[in-house]
């Protein structure tokens, strides 16, 4: 009999392809509340288990008898109310870890984020012990901080536990990183600082489900935490460069020095708290010190301990979401 894996988050943009590479040698238990996408994650193999991973009541029953869990649920965005954030990714972070303790779950799996990593500075080869303990540029990083330390909690009442830190994640059905670079380039244009000479980390979205795999099963990866790209570092200004014209897209950029671009992202965001506004700031802080500073991983724990090898390569990857691109929304 096969076990069974149960995936949160299930009809997000990484669940998919984590069904896509775990179905067929695992039971795959789908969550999520989308089920208009849980109907063509069922067409995939899975089975759609319709329900809300910060209510008890509403996903529970489905952690019966589940071998591992991997958790990739979460309120993943730049901006938001702080009640929401911690709702999301701190209480229901807790919640699905404690479930996995109650019904003796074999393993969990955590898809946390590097961006608590981000701060006012270049950053190269960062280790995964060199996370802060406190890091307030947003809600989003400060909820993902908190989630870990839940993780570790139930690490340490006897709960096997992984935690993966995936760096900018690409592919086809992206619905926030590239989408947001080409929206802010046919807009406002993109900021670009420094000439785009920083160094930066992606991620293929089919090597983090490979990640997620090797993680449900490998020995010696149990309360280990592990940051995940492609081990490709390359400069924001070609990667952009590349994207764009993989999308038929037209260069548009803006020349903007970085302390000016901070300040007027910091004054965004106070009259967006300020009068509570709808939507977000056209600029945040944590987005100027994303695009103005490099910031590279070092994923040689990963290599070692879970035997990752990312299989899909960077240019990969753009070839393929441009393509994507294109031919669901026109060309230009």
């Amino acid at each position: 009999m096969k076990h069974k894996v149960l995936i949160t988050g299930a009809t997000g943009f990484l669940g998919e392809y984590l069904i896509r590479r775990l179905t067929g040698k695992y039971r795959v238990l789908a969550l999520g509340r989308n089920r208009e996408k849980g109907r063509q994650l069922e067409k995939l193999g899975a089975e759609f288990c319709p329900g809300d991973f910060t209510d008890k009541k509403s996903c529970g029953h489905y952690f019966s008898e589940v071998n591992y869990v991997v958790h990739a649920g979460a309120l993943s965005t730049v901006w938001g109310k702080w009640e929401e954030f911690y709702k999301t990714n701190v209480l229901g972070t807790d919640l699905v870890a404690g479930l996995c303790f109650e019904n003796r779950v074999q393993r969990m799996v955590y898809i946390s984020s590097p961006s608590i990593y981000t701060r006012k500075e270049d950053q190269y080869k960062i280790r995964e012990e060199q996370a802060p303990e406190k890091n307030d540029l947003n809600y989003y990083i400060q909820s993902k901080l908190m989630a870990e330390k839940e993780v570790e909690k139930w690490g340490k009442r006897g709960l096997e536990t992984v935690i993966l830190r995936p760096r900018g994640l690409i592919g086809i059905g992206d619905t926030s990183l590239v989408p947001r670079i080409l929206h802010v380039n046919d807009s406002i244009g993109i900021p670009l600082f420094r000439g785009g000479r920083n160094l930066v980390d992606l991620t293929s979205v089919e090597n983090v489900a490979l990640a997620c795999e090797l993680s449900l099963t490998v020995k010696g990866a149990q309360g280990k935490i592990f940051n995940i790209t492609n081990g490709e570092p390359a400069e924001f200004g070609m990667l952009l460069e590349q994207f764009l014209k993989a999308a038929n897209k037209v260069p548009h950029y803006r020349k903007i020095p970085f302390c000016a671009a901070y300040k007027a992202a910091a004054g965004l965001e106070w009259i967006y708290r300020r009068f509570d506004l709808a939507g977000e700031p056209a600029l945040t802080r944590y987005t100027v010190c994303t695009l103005g500073f490099a910031q590279t991983m070092d994923i040689s724990r990963a290599r070692e301990i879970l035997g990752y090898s990312p299989e899909k390569t960077l240019e990969e990857s753009i070839e393929e979401y441009g393509k994507w691109w294109c031919e669901r929304y026109g060309k230009d």
